[in-house]
C-alpha cells in the first residue's frame, strides 16, 4: 500500500460496525479504549477488588500462609504488574512484596520497598542500605510466623517461575533458622491468580476484544485493500499502527497471509498461506493480539477478495466457514468445570471426526498475558494431548482463546482444500463458554 493511502487509512475511526458477528455482551460497534491517564484508576480499582476479594481464597485454595513476590528494577518477577498500583514502570532498586495470610483468612499486604508502593499496601521498612531491607524481610517473616512459604518457583510455568537463583539465595540468607523447610512452590497460587477473571473485569475485556475485532474488520476491507496493490505486510503493519495509536499494546505482530486457487493447501500439513500481493479471489487470515486495562486478548479472522463479477463470497467458502463454526460449537460443548485441558481436547477431535471435519484444536487461556497458564487444549505441533498444561484442569471464570483450525475441499477451486483458521476470546463462567464480543460467521469481504 503506498505510505499516502496508509496514512489516510490511519486517520479512520476504529469504531465502526463490525460485520461477520454472531451476537454477544459487547456491541458490534467497538467504543474507543480510555485514555491512557483515564485507564490508572479503573485499573487500580480492579487491583484492589481482585486483592481484597480473589487473592484470599485462592491463597486458601492453595494452602499458603506467605506468598513472596521478590523482583529487581527489570528483572521483575511476571506475575510482578499485575500485583502493584499503576503507574508502575519497573520494582524501582529491590521490592519485596509479602502477602500474609491471617487466622481469620484476610490478607495482609506488605512491602518492603525504597520506594513504597501506597495503597493498597503497607510498608513496614523504615530504610537502610539493601542488606538492611533484607533483613527486614526476615523480621518480617520470623514475626509472622507463617506455615507455608510460597515462592515462585515452577519447572512446569513460566510465569510461575520469576524467582531469580540470586533472589532465592539471598532470601535464605534471612530466614529465621529452620524456615527453609517451610518454603514450597507458589505454582498453583500464580496460575490461580492469573488464571481467574472477576467481574470488575468482564467489560473491560469485552470492549478490548470488540476493538481487536473492529480494526480486523477495517483491515479486511477496501478500505485497506486495494487489489493488485496492498500486501499482506502492508495490512498487518495496519493493524498494528492503528492499535498503537489507540494507544494499546501489541504483544505480537500482527500476522496476515493468503491462500488462493493454484497454491496447494497440504490437509495434512498445519498451516496454508503466504505473504504476498494481495489479488481479486484471495482468502485473507490475520492473527492479532492486544492488552487493554492489563487484559491481553488473541485473535484471527478470515476476509476474501472478491473477484470481477462476484457479488458474494463461492458458496464452497460460506460452507467452509460453517464447518469452521460447527468446530467451535463442538469444542464449546466440551467445557467442565473440573474437565482437563486433554480431555477437552480428545473430546472435541473424537466429535469433529464423528462429524467428519477435518480440524486441529490449540485452545488456551488468556488474561494478564496473552499465552497465559492453565489448561492446554491442544498445540498446534502436538494434538495427543500430552503437554505438561493438558493436566490442569477448568476452573469457572476463566478466559479462554478458542483457537484452531478446520480444512475444507472448495468446488469452485477444483477441489482445492482451504484452511478456516478461527480465534475468538471466551469466558467460561462453570456452565457455559460466551465470547467476549461474538465471533465471526461470515467472511470479511473486499469489494
Amino acid at each position: 500500500m503506498p505510505f499516502r493511502f496508509l496514512l489516510a487509512a490511519l486517520m479512520l475511526v476504529v469504531a465502526v460496525p463490525t460485520p461477520a458477528t454472531e451476537p454477544g455482551p459487547a456491541e458490534q460497534a467497538a467504543p474507543a479504549p480510555l485514555a491512557p491517564r483515564e485507564r490508572v484508576a479503573v485499573e487500580n480499582r480492579i487491583l484492589v477488588e481482585r486483592l481484597d476479594t480473589l487473592l484470599p481464597r485462592l491463597m486458601k485454595e492453595t494452602g499458603i500462609d506467605l506468598w513472596l513476590v521478590l523482583s529487581r528494577e527489570y528483572a521483575e518477577d511476571p506475575v510482578y504488574f499485575t500485583l502493584v498500583p499503576q503507574p508502575s514502570f519497573a520494582a524501582r532498586r529491590t521490592t519485596l512484596l509479602a502477602f500474609h495470610r491471617k487466622p481469620d483468612g484476610s490478607v495482609d499486604r506488605l512491602v518492603v520497598n525504597r520506594y513504597p508502593l501506597g495503597e493498597p499496601y503497607q510498608s513496614v521498612w523504615s530504610g537502610g542500605d539493601l542488606d538492611a531491607q533484607w533483613r527486614a524481610l526476615g523480621k518480617l517473616i520470623a514475626e509472622r510466623r507463617p506455615g507455608r512459604i510460597g515462592i515462585n518457583v515452577s519447572r512446569q510455568w513460566p510465569i510461575a517461575d520469576g524467582l531469580s537463583k540470586a533472589l532465592h539465595d539471598r532470601l535464605l540468607e534471612v530466614l529465621p533458622e529452620g524456615y527453609a523447610d517451610r518454603l514450597v512452590s507458589a505454582q498453583d497460587l500464580v496460575v490461580r491468580w492469573t488464571e481467574t477473571r472477576i467481574p470488575a473485569e468482564h467489560g473491560a475485556y469485552a470492549q478490548a476484544v470488540a476493538v481487536a475485532r473492529s480494526v480486523v474488520a477495517d483491515a479486511f476491507s477496501s478500505r485497506v485493500v486495494t487489489p493488485g496493490v496492498t500486501t499482506t505486510d502492508d495490512v498487518a503493519w495496519y493493524i498494528r499502527s492503528r492499535y498503537e495509536q489507540l494507544g494499546l499494546a501489541v504483544w505480537f505482530m500482527p500476522d496476515v497471509n493468503l491462500q488462493r486457487a493454484g497454491l496447494d493447501c497440504d490437509r495434512d500439513g498445519p498451516f496454508c498461506g503466504t505473504q504476498g500481493v494481495i489479488e481479486p479471489g484471495d482468502v485473507l487470515h490475520t492473527d492479532v493480539g492486544l492488552c487493554y486495562l492489563k487484559l491481553c486478548t488473541d485473535t484471527q479472522e478470515m476476509g476474501y477478495v472478491l473477484r470481477e463479477g462476484e457479488t458474494e463470497v463461492p458458496k464452497g467458502l460460506r460452507d467452509a466457514m460453517a464447518q469452521g463454526n460447527r468446530w467451535q460449537d463442538l469444542l464449546l460443548a466440551q467445557f467442565r468445570t473440573g474437565r482437563t485441558g486433554s480431555d477437552v481436547l480428545a473430546r472435541t477431535r473424537s466429535a469433529a471426526g464423528m462429524a467428519g471435519i477435518v480440524s486441529s484444536t490449540y485452545s488456551h487461556p488468556i488474561g494478564f498475558f496473552g499465552h497465559a497458564a492453565g489448561p492446554t487444549i491442544g498445540m498446534w505441533d502436538d494434538q495427543s494431548g500430552q503437554a505438561d498444561g493438558g493436566r490442569w484442569p477448568l476452573y469457572p471464570d476463566t478466559a479462554y482463546a478458542i483457537e484452531g483450525n478446520i480444512k475444507a475441499q472448495v468446488p469452485e477451486w477444483g477441489g482445492q482444500w482451504v484452511q478456516v483458521k478461527l480465534e475468538q476470546s471466551a469466558l467460561f463462567d462453570g456452565e457455559r463458554v460466551q465470547y467476549l464480543a461474538g465471533r465471526q460467521t461470515d467472511w470479511h469481504v473486499v469489494r
